[in-house]
């Protein structure tokens, strides 16, 4: 500690009104955390507890009987394998078209030279507020050969208006030195981008990233709409989705049963479900908890700069 250091220390007296406040500020923070952070905790330890007291309800806090045999079955079945696989082909390949995407039309319609830029710009804008709907969506992709096609995930998400908007705003935060005297050795519009735009917008490129995986990772509606007839397009949300709705309605007919009485097949089942959504469901959000903390850093620098103007 330097000699500032401890003069301002010695200077600053905390009151009794300091220490209750910075008591009731953590308390709320921990409090707020623990709320954020029980619903992973609680689902991951019924997914590793032993399956008949999931099954009853008897796991709150802490896990019992504890095996990973739910996630072992988990990979034999071959649906959700290939539910997964294809997930993390869109999540990567979709992400990544979208950013280089993003970060060239970005840095395109910050050049007063560019042809039509309004006119390009401002079509871009209008998008976000204005869309056809649903069914004209689906026809379109229907014409375009979109539907039962892996492509049908990825080449709608290529153009996102909101990042694209993000990124010309940080361009225009860098200086325009850098690009100038890049110019003038005879570098292209291209050249400037590859080697000198492009590396100075990792934060605002990471932001983006981390909103086109999850956005890829989490939608499971256009599954549903598109993959109708391909199964084995289906993405990992949407087979969790199918899981969720075998498990309602195998409860709604075992409550319909004659005499209110249950078979063990039916209660095996159940149990199967059950344990089968719930490791499901931790399996899609492992990623993206996994990923986040990493991209923390960036996404708020980033985010923050695409803030300041647009």
């Amino acid at each position: 500690m330097n000699a500032i250091t401890r003069a301002r220390h010695a200077g600053f007296k905390r009151t009794t009104g300091d220490a209750v406040f910075h008591a009731v500020n953590y308390t709320v923070f921990m409090l707020f955390a623990f709320a954020c952070l029980f619903p992973f905790y609680y689902l991951f330890i019924n997914t590793i507890s032993d399956n008949e007291l999931v099954r009853i309800g008897a796991i709150k806090l802490i896990p019992r009987g504890v095996h990973f045999n739910n996630y072992v079955k988990l990979l034999s079945v071959s649906d959700i394998g290939r539910s997964l696989i294809v997930t993390i082909y869109r999540t990567v390949l979709g992400t990544a078209l979208m950013v280089a995407a993003s970060a060239f039309m970005g840095y395109l319609v910050t050049k007063q030279e560019m042809f039509a830029r309004r006119v390009v710009y401002r079509a871009l804008v209008a998008t976000m507020y204005f869309n056809a709907g649903l069914i004209p969506w689906f026809l379109n992709m229907s014409m375009l050969g979109l539907t039962g096609n892996f492509w049908g995930y990825v080449i709608p998400s290529i153009v996102s208006p909101f990042n694209i908007i993000l990124v010309k705003t940080y361009v225009e935060s860098l200086p325009k030195e850098l690009e100038e005297s890049a110019t003038i050795d005879g570098a292209w519009y291209p050249t400037v981008f590859r080697r000198i735009v492009f590396p100075l917008c990792k934060p605002v490129l990471a932001t983006i990233a981390i909103f086109g995986a999850v956005g890829h990772w989490n939608s499971f509606t256009d599954s549903i709409i598109l993959m109708s007839s391909q199964p084995k397009l289906y993405t990992l949300q949407h087979r969790l989705y199918i899981y969720l709705n075998s498990s309602s309605n195998l409860g709604a007919l075992m409550s319909a049963g004659s005499g209110g009485t249950i078979s063990e097949s039916a209660i095996a089942s159940t149990l199967n479900m059950r344990t089968m959504q719930l490791t499901v469901a931790m399996v899609t959000i492992l990623p993206i908890l996994f990923v986040y903390p990493f991209m923390q850093r960036y996404f708020q620098k980033g985010i923050m700069i695409g803030a300041v103007k647009g």
